[in-house]
């Protein structure tokens, strides 16, 4: 047991090594170790706990790592992810708080966050368009993206609304197709 847990530990201690821009950022590596090397979980299940992380309180990056370690070792595992997920940044910001200070102004250390910046929007790019390729599948779901993105663009609508809004709504269109096919079957 310990043994499983420490590679979830490991796992999640490496994406979140590499993972710069937040949980976003983070699904490429995600999926390639835990759904594609790992077979921990599947893409649709990254995808429910992604759309479940937005509504929560707290970091997507861990909410998801909760997720997936719970899914594979219960509550022990849950904490695993958790904890080998924020441990780098943890780590890092103490290194960096500790030597920043004489750092912060120097045009290198500027450019290259610069550089970093530039690399998290395609990372969250990728994440967007895998997202994207698995969430949008009919023309109700494209309906439900437009809609939820005018709404979050020009309002201030909270996410959470949105996300409890739109999954009222697909229960409520699941349940009708169901009677639908339900008073087909008894034509």
């Amino acid at each position: 047991m310990f043994g499983e847990l420490f590679d979830i530990y490991r796992t999640f201690f490496g994406i979140g090594a590499v993972t710069f821009g937040g949980g976003y950022a983070m699904l490429p590596i995600l999926r390639r170790e835990v759904v594609q090397s790992k077979s921990w979980v599947t893409e649709e299940e990254i995808m429910d706990y992604y759309a479940l992380s937005q509504g929560l309180p707290g970091i997507i990056a861990s909410n998801v790592a909760a997720f997936i370690g719970y899914r594979r070792r219960g509550t022990a595992g849950s904490l695993a992810a958790s904890l080998g997920v924020i441990s780098p940044s943890i780590l890092i910001i103490t290194v960096i708080a500790l030597l920043l200070a004489g750092f912060q102004d120097n045009p290198y250390v500027r450019h290259a966050l610069s550089a970093v910046s530039v690399c998290v929007v395609a990372l969250i790019l990728d994440a967007v368009l895998s997202l994207w390729k698995k969430g949008v599948k009919d023309a109700l779901g494209l309906a439900i993206f437009a809609a939820v993105l005018l709404v979050s663009v020009f309002t201030k609508v909270s996410p959470v609304l949105l996300i409890v809004a739109c999954a009222a709504i697909g229960v409520s269109v699941r349940a009708a197709q169901r009677a639908h096919a339900a008073k087909g079957a008894e034509k």
